[in-house]
């Protein structure tokens, strides 16, 4: 709950931009209707119990007057002494109506005395809501038509969830719906159960395997935080009992080997470095056999940030794979592809690539904090399938949580806890 709360405020650009746009859409064309500020969910299960109760006690004496009357019967077909019988089961038959007759009379009295009481309370009890006494709230709503939905793809779209994606959702939230009219948080709930849909099957933490060392490799576009991602995992992987050993295989950039030793020493874990420039493939076959000879149970490979349009770059990241696969096949066990919110549906076309050269075997998302465009990741789950094992909304070590899609789609459209 914690981390919903702060994803959540973090995710405002994102909730706030879908939200404004959905207030616009019920409002143009929209009308306002009077409310009552009612629990709906809650009087119901209250009206279904009670309900129930009295159908059961109108049952009893239902069976209890039949007896009665089966008793009168046969007592009228008796000899004298089961006349009296028959006399004592209508004297209980008349006894048994009164008690009803008492029962049903005290509960009108206390009905009667909810009723005076919610008309003199400010704030109105149970039954007073059900008898329509809660104060009058209003609400716009706007009938769904092929104008609003048409609305409501529109801004998916600019949301960066994609063209299909966007009528995938907006076609199930129409499903059986089409003339109802919905007010805003309607709609905010019909899309966060449909986000939701989509992203449950790719919910999936990075998976662990018994083989020593397990080699993740972590890849990703300059900027999208594979650094921190790296340092953030490998402190939760220490915290949970594992042993990890880190590898700055970003030999280009002096300020990625620092940061994860400042990670490294905070977690306590080791960071094999290599000197300035040095060949990346070279420290990821070092680093695999110092993790081997140490026990490790986890190795993580940093790799320089590349752009997908460049191909001697994409080709030097084939080359680390190539490199590792020649100490152990079955190696790297995971590959991470670190993205980054901010850059939209580029995301896309990152995922398309990096798939082809490294088979990405999950993504990582960051700085859902820093944009408008947290729809993307709808997306991604959409039309890729990988697992999204975490996702990131600041700099500290718990603002990398594990993926939650409900907690996700509630707060990419506002909705509360």
């Amino acid at each position: 709950m914690a981390f919903f709360k702060k994803l959540k405020e973090r995710m405002f650009k994102s909730s706030s931009k879908l939200e404004e746009g959905l207030d616009a859409i019920v409002e143009d064309g929209g009308a306002v209707e009077a409310t009552a500020d009612v629990d709906l969910g809650a009087e119901a299960e209250w009206l279904a119990t009670e309900s129930a109760r009295l159908e059961e006690e109108a049952a009893r004496l239902e069976r209890e007057a039949e007896d009665a009357e089966a008793a009168r019967v046969l007592a009228q077909e008796a000899d004298a002494e089961e006349r009296r019988a028959a006399e004592a089961a209508r004297i209980e038959a008349d006894r048994v109506e009164a008690v009803r007759i008492a029962r049903v009379e005290a509960e009108e009295r206390r009905a009667e005395e909810a009723r005076a009481a919610a008309e003199a309370s400010p704030k109105p009890g149970l039954l007073g809501r059900i008898l329509g006494r809660g104060e009058a709230k209003t609400v716009v709503r706007r009938a769904l038509d092929d104008e609003m939905l048409e609305q409501l793809e529109e801004l998916l779209i600019t949301a960066d969830m994609g063209v299909d994606t966007a009528l995938r959702v907006t076609a199930n939230m129409a499903e059986g719906r089409m003339g109802k009219r919905l007010s805003t948080q309607e709609i905010k709930g019909l899309m966060a159960s449909e986000v939701a849909a989509i992203m449950e099957p790719v919910a999936k933490p990075m998976p662990l395997y018994p083989k020593k060392p397990q080699v993740v490799l972590v890849v990703g576009v300059n900027g999208s935080g594979k650094t921190t991602t790296i340092g953030k995992l490998a402190s939760q992987f220490r915290a949970a009992g594992k042993s990890v050993v880190i590898a700055a295989g970003d030999t280009f950039r002096a300020a990625a080997v620092e940061q994860l030793q400042v990670w490294g020493d905070r977690a306590g874990v080791p960071v094999l470095t290599a000197p300035e420039g040095s060949d990346p493939a070279s420290l990821a076959f070092d680093a695999m056999s110092k993790a081997e000879a140490d026990g490790a149970d986890l190795l993580m490979i940093d790799t320089a940030g590349r752009l997908q349009n460049r191909a001697d770059l994409m080709e030097e990241l084939a080359k680390i794979v190539r490199v590792i696969r020649k100490k152990d096949p079955s190696a790297p066990h995971n590959t991470l592809l670190v993205l980054d919110a901010t850059t939209g549906q580029n995301a896309i076309s990152q995922v398309e690539t990096f798939q082809k050269l490294a088979d990405v075997s999950g993504l990582v998302m960051t700085k859902l904090d820093g944009t408008a465009r947290g729809g993307v990741l709808v997306a991604l789950a959409d039309k890729f399938g990988l697992p999204i094992h975490a996702i990131g909304v600041g700099e500290q070590i718990d603002d990398l949580q594990a993926f939650d899609p409900e907690d996700f789609a509630r707060a990419l459209t506002g909705l509360d806890a």
